[in-house]
């Protein structure tokens, strides 16, 4: 079959001999939902400004002045920007996808432009509270494309959400080592630059794919899509490149050429993911087509009720109907209590999996349950990973080795992305094996990393940051998958980005006035007392200098560990059940109205040519409990029509 008209002339044949025409089949991979996926993949890779602070920082602080103290108060707002997106997520409730992804373009660009022009001498340096202003604009504007992207991914694959979260999770892991892979190979070495680079790469990427993210309709799955399995195999091909490159790049001297190399062969394995993306796109083209030249009858059963008669309207003696005059009194009531009305039906949220609304969901203890277990876990492995390097540099392990394992950080952080969302996802489906047992396991899990590193065990740094890295990114797949579980998908936007921010209030607790009080303690300790001068370090030497610390980081993942089994006892009966049947009811509602609609139009379209073409069509209908209504073939002219 030849598909005609359009601009382009001609057509490709396929294995099978059907004959495309290149820019009807474009069109539709462009508009398909696994592009939408694609691009998604490229957004949050382009989105990982944040995890590279260390490359740039220096730079910051020699060029603008900056003591320790400085900088780090300047990292904390970069930490607050990147992880507080309520502001994006409520203008995702009521504006389309291009919108959210638009502004966070804009901020990106902003923010770290500001930085750049500051940092090169190109503006007055500014004071210190503008640049926190500028980097927390800046590392805001990865909300925004978390929210746009990763948000309406999940609410088109509703089924899929823990492999969705998992896979795009992943990508923002990686996307610190491959944005530093393209800096060194545009930029070679110049890390002042690296924050031009993360100024227009990040909204450059946005907004060439701002209007192919989009919500889209849902459609049943079944078992896993198998387009799901080969993106995973494509980002474990990149994360193996990236930790090839790390290890080497860190062991030996790599030229400018070989970085451009490195860096191409990145942007090949980046756009990978879309020849997948196409030989999707044909598998439902040659669907369609077989549709077409074999039209089944679509039968529609229409099932006929007896709608019983209204009540009696009883007027009394005195005045008008009853009916009228409850209604009035239940107006009047209601009006009157309207605000207890809603304060209660705040906390008379609806059975789980439902749609919360935002209040009740925030005010929900299991809401409030989980916040509290991330506090304590995601809040313990960021300060594990903020610290590296010192951590490193107290238990005497040599630069090299605290360079390699602080950038391997980052991989692991990946692989525990995808992790836990393919097996979270997999367990689920097959053994009802709930997501917040996950949740509690990863916690406990961390423990090790944490006691490692306060013990200080001979090289066991190494290990250490594998556990760590695993665990504080196997953590964000499960929050996030359990919020859209428990909560639904109609607030996502918001409840979604609640979530996040509990790694701030964590990293603040657990890392400034815990790690860095007692650090800070120890250090005075061994410099007898004296006091840092500004623009100076107190270094701390020793297994003493975050011992403490991370006992005390150990015992609040484990208490976290243990609130988080009362999520697993209040959602046991939850998850037992089939926590996607509403999904596909829905879809299966949805075709079926499709359908009827459908069938109208033809049973109009078969009505106009018996008027103008003085022919027949049999319709057979029955007054049984059923009807059965066959499409003919002009059903099918008009489904080629459409599709052509």
């Amino acid at each position: 079959m030849v598909f005609a008209g359009g601009s382009c002339s001609g057509g490709a044949a396929s294995a099978d001999g059907i004959k495309l025409d290149p820019c009807r089949f474009a069109m539709q991979v462009v508009r398909g939902r696994w592009f939408m996926f694609f691009s998604s993949f490229l957004i949050m890779a382009a989105a990982g400004a944040t995890y590279i602070f260390s490359i740039y920082s220096k730079d910051i602080k020699s060029s603008l002045g900056y003591d320790q103290s400085t900088l780090n108060t300047l990292s904390f707002f970069k930490d607050l920007g990147a992880n507080v997106g309520i502001l994006s997520g409520l203008i995702n409730e009521v504006t389309p996808p291009w919108v959210v992804l638009s502004m966070g373009a804009a901020m990106n660009l902003f923010g770290y432009l500001m930085i750049y022009l500051a940092i090169t001498g190109r503006t007055a340096p500014p004071h210190v509270w503008l640049m926190c202003v500028y980097i927390c604009i800046g590392a805001n504007s990865q909300t925004f494309a978390n929210t746009g992207a990763l948000v309406t991914c999940v609410k088109n694959f509703p089924e899929s959400r823990g492999i969705v979260l998992g896979l795009l999770k992943g990508f923002v892991g990686l996307s610190g080592a491959i944005i530093t892979q393209l800096y060194l190979a545009i930029y070679d070495d110049d890390s002042k630059s690296l924050v031009l680079l993360i100024a227009w790469l990040p909204a450059a990427v946005s907004i060439v794919f701002v209007y192919t993210i989009r919500i889209m309709k849902a459609v049943p799955q079944g078992k896993t899509p198998k387009p799901f399995y080969w993106f995973l195999y494509i980002s474990i091909a990149l994360a193996v490149y990236l930790l090839v490159m790390i290890v080497v790049e860190k062991t030996a001297t790599i030229t400018h050429s070989e970085s451009i190399i490195s860096a191409t062969v990145v942007i090949l394995l980046l756009f990978l993911p879309l020849a997948v993306v196409i030989n999707e796109e044909l598998k439902i083209f040659k669907q369609k087509k077989h549709e077409l030249q074999n039209p089944q009858p679509l039968v529609i059963a229409v099932e006929k009720t007896s709608q019983p008669p209204p009540p009696p309207i009883t007027e009394s003696k005195h005045g008008p109907p009853t009916t009228a005059t409850t209604a009035t009194a239940t107006t009047t009531t209601k009006s009157n209590n309207a605000v207890g009305a809603f304060v209660a039906d705040m906390f008379r949220p609806p059975d789980r999996g439902e749609d919360y609304s935002i209040l009740q969901a925030l005010v929900s203890i299991d809401m409030i349950i989980l916040f509290f277990a991330t506090i304590c876990g995601v809040g313990g492995t960021l300060t594990a990973i903020d610290n590296m390097g010192q951590i490193g540099e107290s238990l005497g392990y040599p630069k090299r080795s605290i360079s390699t394992f602080v950038s391997l950080i980052s991989i692991w952080n990946y692989a525990g992305r995808v992790t836990a969302g393919f097996a979270s996802e997999i367990f689920l489906t097959k053994y009802k094996f709930p997501r917040p047992l996950m949740l509690t396991a990863i916690l406990l899990l961390s423990c090790v990393g944490h006691l490692l590193i306060a013990f200080g065990l001979t090289n066991s740094l190494y290990f250490a940051s594998v556990v760590i890295g695993f665990c504080f990114g196997a953590q964000w797949p499960l929050l996030f998958a359990i919020i859209s579980e428990i909560f639904g998908l109609k607030y996502y936007s918001t409840l979604y980005n609640f979530g996040g921010a509990a790694s701030p209030i964590g990293s603040y607790i657990l890392n400034v006035r815990v790690a860095g009080h007692l650090y800070d303690r120890e250090a005075l300790k061994q410099n007898n007392g004296v006091r840092r001068t500004p623009g100076t370090d107190l270094t701390c030497i020793g297994v003493e200098c975050f011992k403490l610390s991370f006992i005390i980081i150990t015992a609040a993942t484990v208490l976290g560990a243990l609130v988080s089994l009362l999520l697993v006892y209040r959602t046991k009966d939850f998850y037992k059940g089939d926590i996607y049947a509403k999904f596909r009811e829905k879809i299966t509602a949805a075709d079926d109205d499709m359908a009827m609609e459908s069938f109208v139009s033809e049973g109009k379209d078969a009505e106009e040519d018996v008027k103008k073409k003085k022919t027949t069509t049999t319709t057979t209908t029955t007054d049984e409990e059923e009807m059965g209504v066959v499409i003919n073939g002009d059903g099918k002219q008009k489904l080629e029509k459409d599709f052509t």
